[in-house]
This record gives structure tokens, C-alpha cells and sequence, in this order.
């Protein structure tokens, strides 16, 4: 398991994924044969979250394959991190009251030997330690294993699903506020109330090709019950008109201008954010914070190659910009929350066309979003 933070590897791997893993997905995908044998799936999503490859990108590669219906579950899932983005965005107290929530209940387990044993990986289910290890030493865990893990942390172990949601998003490369916030939720039995995702051991067994013993698990556990609601926030995602003589801001989850939809637009210089971990609520690992780095400065290299002016600034550095200027939007979470606590007035955002597209649909559940993915495939591709 190796990634490489740059547009050229992403690229890379999204047209093996394409050759040699695409045509079994549907009844692959769930298969974790562990890190060393990831073929059925596409691990694109450390890039994707990062905006170094973007999901259209992703989704036209996958069509000049093989058509919509033979590809129609890879589309859902790739789609699945904008319906997330778009459900937050809509619900942005969801993410403000998981990071309350969070510095609450850190003081009260951080001496708890449960609590730290779960993330020393040193629990009594070998399955659940090996993942540990693997996220830590991959910054990275195929799908199916984060619901396993998740529920783990949450019913056997009888642990706090935001501790469980601060220790993805401290590991992960592809950690993304919305898809892991609201998958903890999900898992926990709080994001749709009352249903919730039960690891077993049979399931654990036979998606890992019975890699593991000693799974004894509390697969008879109630849903979570949390007494909160929220009411959608109606937004307007519009862009102004565009003034080519103004700087653009880029945060580190949409490194790939050269494929994004201002493409063609001359502005006066780019600028890309580096936020370092002091600036973070939640703390990320060495791994992941060097995997930002790189990803940055690969990006300010393809810019220059195109003579486009491109410097990294500290994100504090945004307050001494001077003049109007535009961000492209980075979508709730740490980001945006450091940049309104800058209290800047001289900027506008830019939205991505998927984005104010797609985030109409994400009212309701996914169910409702998916029969709109024919619609948004056909106005992008």
C-alpha cells in the first residue's frame, strides 16, 4: 500500500483501477484481503479528498470503460463523499457540535485504559488490533473495515464515537470532515435515527477471507440515542462574476486546478494554504500532515510548468493579504472554521460546478440523492 502525493500517481492508479479493477467491483468490493492485495477496489480517495484527481475526472474515466449501468455502483461511491459534503454543508451545526462534543468527553477518557488500549491496539479482538496497526502504519483501511472498526469502537468497546472520529481523521490520508463525521454517526445510530451498523463475526470472517480468530463481538447492541435535531440550513452555493485580476486561495482539498471548472480562468496569482498542526482542533499524524505537504508542493510545480504564479502561505498569512481576493471554497470543516476566525472581509468564494449542483439533492437520505445520479453524471460528463 503505497501513495504517492502527486497528480501524476493518482492518475496513475486510477487507470489500473480502470484496466484491472473496475469490471468486478460490484461483487468485489467488499473483499478486504488486506493492504497488500487492494486490487478490488480503486483507493483513489486519499487523492480524490484532496482534489488532486476529482470525481468527474474519476467518473468520465470509468464511462469511456464500460457504460453507466455496468458502472452505476463505482459511480454511487464515488459520488457518496459529495452527498456527504452537500448533507454537512446543509447541516454545518452537525460538524460545530461534534468538535463541542469532542473537547468535552477528551478530558473525561483521557486516562481511560479501555480508551487507551483501543488506539494502542491492544484490545483482547485480533482483528480490530491489526487494523489499528494497519491505520497507523497506512493511513489507510478499505471501507467495509472503517463500519467494522467503527462499530467495534462503538458497541464492544463501549467508546465515544467522536474519540473513534478524531482517531480517523488524525490517520487517515483521506480524512474528510463530512464522509467521516457523518459515518461515525451513521455507524453509532444517529444519523438516521435508530438505525444503526452491527459488526458480526461471520460478516468480519467472510469479507477477510477468514484472516482472523478471536472475534467476539457485542452483536446484539441497541442504536446510540442522541436527543439532537437539525433543520436544514437553505444556502445559495452561486459564484459572483469572476475578476481575472484577483488572486485565487486554495486549500489542501482541491489540488488540481488545472482540472477544475476555473481552469480557464487568467487570474492574478494562486495561492495555496498550508495549515499546520497548531491550527488544528484536531491534531493529525507526521504521515499525514507530510502527505498534505507534498500534495501542496507538487501542485505549486504543475502551476509553474503552465507559468501560472503560485506561492504556499501559512494560512495566518491569509490577514495580510491586502487587497479583494477569491477562495475556493473548502467546504465545512477545520479549514473554513480557522478562516472565519481570521474575520476576513476582502474575499468571495468560489464554488465547484459539482458542488452547487449536486449539494440541491442532499436534503433527504443517500436513497434520494442516488436517483439523482444519473442526472448530475449527464451534466458533467
Amino acid at each position: 500500500m503505497n501513495f504517492i502525493p502527486t497528480r501524476a500517481s493518482a492518475l496513475e492508479k486510477l487507470n489500473y483501477f480502470i484496466e484491472n479493477g473496475l469490471k468486478d467491483y460490484s461483487k468485489a468490493r467488499n473483499f478486504d484481503y488486506g493492504p497488500d492485495k487492494r486490487d478490488n477496489t480503486s483507493c483513489l480517495s486519499p487523492y480524490i479528498s484532496h482534489g488532486a484527481i476529482n470525481e468527474i475526472e474519476v467518473i468520465k474515466k470509468s464511462l469511456n470503460k464500460f457504460s453507466f449501468s455496468k458502472n452505476e455502483k463505482f459511480i454511487q461511491e464515488v459520488l457518496w463523499r459529495t452527498y456527504w459534503k452537500g448533507w454537512l454543508e446543509l447541516r454545518p451545526n452537525v460538524w460545530t457540535d461534534f468538535l463541542v462534543e469532542l473537547n468535552s468527553i477528551k478530558n473525561k477518557y483521557k486516562d481511560n485504559e479501555n480508551y487507551l488500549d483501543a488506539i494502542e491496539g491492544n484490545t483482547n479482538i485480533e482483528c480490530f488490533n491489526y487494523w489499528v496497526k494497519e491505520l497507523k502504519d497506512t493511513n489507510y483501511l478499505h471501507n467495509h473495515t472503517r463500519m467494522w472498526f467503527a462499530s467495534i469502537w462503538i458497541f464492544t468497546l463501549d467508546l465515544p464515537w467522536q474519540l473513534g472520529a478524531e482517531f480517523f481523521l488524525e490517520h487517515l490520508l483521506d480524512g474528510d470532515p463530512a464522509s467521516n463525521t457523518l459515518g461515525w454517526r451513521w455507524v453509532a445510530g444517529i444519523q438516521t435515527q435508530g438505525k444503526h451498523y452491527l459488526a458480526s463475526e461471520w460478516n468480519i470472517k467472510k469479507f477477510t477471507n477468514n484472516r482472523f480468530n478471536q472475534i467476539k463481538l457485542n452483536e446484539n447492541a441497541t442504536p446510540k440515542i442522541s436527543e439532537k435535531t437539525y433543520t436544514i440550513i437553505k444556502q445559495d452555493f452561486i459564484n459572483p462574476s469572476i475578476d481575472e485580476q484577483k488572486t485565487l486561495v486554495i486549500f489542501d482539498n482541491n489540488l488540481s486546478f488545472e482540472s477544475s471548472n476555473f481552469t480557464d480562468t487568467q487570474f492574478k496569482k494562486i495561492i495555496l494554504i498550508k495549515q499546520n498542526n497548531e491550527n488544528r482542533e484536531i491534531k493529525l499524524s507526521e504521515n499525514v500532515v507530510k502527505f498534505k505537504e507534498l500534495l501542496n508542493e507538487d501542485q505549486k510545480k504543475r502551476l509553474k510548468q503552465k507559468n501560472i504564479e503560485c506561492q504556499i502561505l501559512d494560512i495566518n498569512d491569509l490577514k495580510n493579504i491586502d487587497e479583494d481576493f477569491y477562495i475556493l471554497y473548502p467546504s465545512i470543516g477545520e479549514s473554513l472554521d480557522f478562516l472565519i476566525k481570521l474575520n476576513l472581509k476582502n474575499y468571495q468564494f468560489l464554488y465547484r460546478s459539482l458542488d452547487s449542483f449536486s449539494w440541491q439533492f442532499c436534503n433527504k437520505g443517500f436513497f434520494n440523492f442516488k436517483n439523482h445520479i444519473p442526472k448530475i453524471v449527464s451534466k458533467f460528463t
